[in-house]
């Protein structure tokens, strides 16, 4: 039998032009194969999150999907991830389903039954769950058909489970031989493994063919990597599409076994891949052509102006200096290095005369008092509103360039560097920052070595370095590493050797810094945890 995985990337809620993705794939395959798969819910791309609430959407969606039927009769069947009415008289109104076209018609649907509901997730909010892993009869196999989780809860593999039953367990009565998944997955760093190490058992275990097609592209917060596999029932993995980039795998279960190259890219290469990826796509589907971003000669700005060329062209991107009095000569000589090794256009703006208005402004108010933090503040300030000054007036995306060690601690101004629309390294640890720099650099200088080697600063008051403020960064990401993904308290952190001040100090800024993410840009997902949708912390709290 010869299976077609499509791994497809769906903009959410563009019914009519998902479809039209779906159909051009299918054609394109032609008499290849006998079954193409899709993504989950591929006809309205992973997640729709409330546009389920509306019924319009759902009739729409089998509107849409009767008329691909129609349009692919002559060719191969195909199984599509979509929503459709559950028919309960209790419960959620809707099946997270992969629905069966052939011969013109959308048939028979077969439901998801683990409804992940955690992290990014929340589908028990939509979708009632389906009994059991079904099947069905094409030519002379039997396929069974899974949607995504219901293949994350095999107690072989997890010593720890979400879920009482394992639904694929049913492959045991199902005298099948091949098994598919329709897979939305998002990327985080060592996902690619977790799959591989999954797909293989099941496949050994059960005596099938595990086929799995996974979603890629950007949809709003998350980043899908693609990536789909196809293991044979030896546990051998034969192929893998392509990562960060539609692609169509196909898999014929008569042929030979051959094993697939182990995947080698480093985890640099990866999480640059997702951060374009995330980028292009943010753009793309929300109606940008250019982007902006604020450059001051720090590792964050610059890598963060790289992943912008890559995804958007050069062309495409403004690089803004604001240098203050407080501004090194050496900072604005290597974000006028970078833009111009990166060739890119850029406006220099000086901020100090807006300071004096400021400090004018505020001479009454503020007399007797000495500086402090709030003068610091309203430098960024003043930045964040001449950046949203120029988005507004050329249409520009805005940018944010703050890492994720910033955010956790809140070493970030609320309406100043926290401006903007997308929030591109905010889910990368300042250390990754470095790592990554290094990896661009690898064949020449893209990124001043000066920018990677001194010592980091905001430059918002004299002779200021980040480490003032903060732990050392490598012992800061240890311990927000432990603490944010993996929920590890005060005690267990100095359980493991941390030093119990550090510890206090650190979990006290990431507990007072809560409001300021809660009004933070959509950050791009690349680890196990992200800030935004992953993360529900009460911001009154003691």
């Amino acid at each position: 039998m010869r299976i077609a995985l499509l791994q497809l990337n769906p903009t959410v809620g563009a019914l009519d032009a998902n479809a039209a993705r779906i159909e051009a794939a299918v054609r394109a395959v032609g008499d290849r194969a006998d079954l193409c798969v899709t993504p989950e819910m591929a006809l309205t791309g992973y997640p729709p999150r409330d546009l389920l609430l509306f019924p319009g959407f759902v009739a729409q969606c089998r509107e849409v999907a009767d008329r691909l039927a129609a349009a692919l009769a002559s060719g191969p069947d195909v199984l599509l991830g979509m929503p459709v009415p559950s028919g309960v008289e209790a419960g959620r109104p809707l099946l997270n389903a992969a629905v069966r076209l052939r011969a013109g018609r959308a048939g028979e649907a077969f439901a998801k039954t683990l409804l992940p509901t955690y992290d990014v997730f929340d589908e028990d909010r939509y979708f009632e769950p389906g009994q059991t892993v079904g099947a069905f009869a094409a030519g002379e196999r039997r396929v069974a058909v899974s949607i995504c989780e219901d293949v994350w809860n095999d107690p072989e593999v997890w010593t720890s489970r979400r879920y009482g039953g394992d639904p694929v367990a049913s492959l045991r009565d199902l005298s099948t031989s091949v098994m598919v998944n329709l897979s939305a997955s998002p990327y985080a760093q060592g996902k690619l493994a977790q799959r591989e190490r999954l797909l293989a058992h099941l496949a050994r275990k059960y005596g099938v063919w595990a086929l799995y097609a996974n979603q890629v592209g950007a949809n709003d917060d998350l980043v899908f990597d693609g990536r789909s596999l196809a293991f044979a029932p030896d546990g051998t993995c034969v192929a893998r599409a392509a990562a960060f980039a539609e692609d169509t795998l196909i898999v014929d279960t008569a042929a030979g076994v051959q094993v697939a190259a182990p995947w080698d890219e480093p985890v640099e290469a990866e999480v640059f891949g997702a951060l374009v990826l995330g980028v292009r796509d943010y753009a793309r589907k929300c109606g940008f052509r250019d982007a902006l971003l604020g450059l001051s000669g720090g590792i964050d700005s610059a890598l963060t102006a790289v992943v912008a060329v890559e995804a958007l062209g050069r062309e495409h991107v403004t690089g803004v200096l604001m240098p203050s009095p407080y501004s090194s000569p050496g900072s604005v000589a290597d974000a006028e290095a970078l833009a111009a090794t990166l060739g890119i256009r850029t406006h220099t703006l000086p901020i100090a005369s807006v300071m004096s208005a400021y400090d004018a402004v505020l001479a009454g108010p503020f007399a007797g008092r000495a500086s402090d933090v709030t003068e610091e503040n309203l430098q960024a300030r003043i930045r964040g509103a001449l950046l949203m000054a120029l988005s507004n007036k050329t249409g520009a995306l805005l940018l944010t360039t703050g890492n994720k060690s910033e955010l956790a601690t809140g070493y970030c101004t609320l309406y100043g560097d926290m401006n903007g629309a997308l929030a591109v390294i905010a889910d990368v640890y300042k250390t990754l920052v470095y790592r990554i720099s290094r990896w661009i650099n690898r064949a020449g200088v893209v990124i001043p070595e000066a920018t990677i080697t001194k010592a980091p600063s905001a430059e918002l008051r004299p002779n200021q370095t980040d480490q003032d403020s903060l732990p050392p960064y490598d012992l800061l990401d240890a311990i927000l590493e432990r603490h944010v993904e993996q929920c590890l308290d005060g005690p267990a952190l100095e359980a493991e050797g941390f030093d119990p001040a550090v510890v206090r100090q650190v979990l006290r800024l990431v507990r007072i810094s809560e409001f300021k993410r809660k009004q933070a840009a959509p950050v791009l997902k690349v680890t196990p945890r992200a800030f935004g949708t992953g993360w529900r912390m009460p911001i009154a709290r003691a």
